[in-house]
């Protein structure tokens, strides 16, 4: 039986109306969209602080 948590709180999923099912459908879809979006920001931070090490280098190599 699938459960859905809500503040806390534990429900069942078949006791949810068809419109209740869909609401939950599409919070778990936002919320898998969500995690894929933090995933490639940490890509991308990680990327951005390679590029801020090599742009310190190349200023660092213009003052000696």
């Amino acid at each position: 039986m699938l459960k859905i948590n809500l503040d806390g709180v534990e429900y069942n999923a078949e006791d949810l109306s068809e419109n209740g099912k869909a609401q939950a459908a599409s919070l778990q879809f936002l919320e898998a969209q969500m995690s894929k979006l933090q995933s490639e920001i940490a890509v991308y931070q990680t990327a951005r602080n390679s590029y801020v090490a090599a742009l310190k280098a190349e200023l660092n190599d213009l003052d000696n």
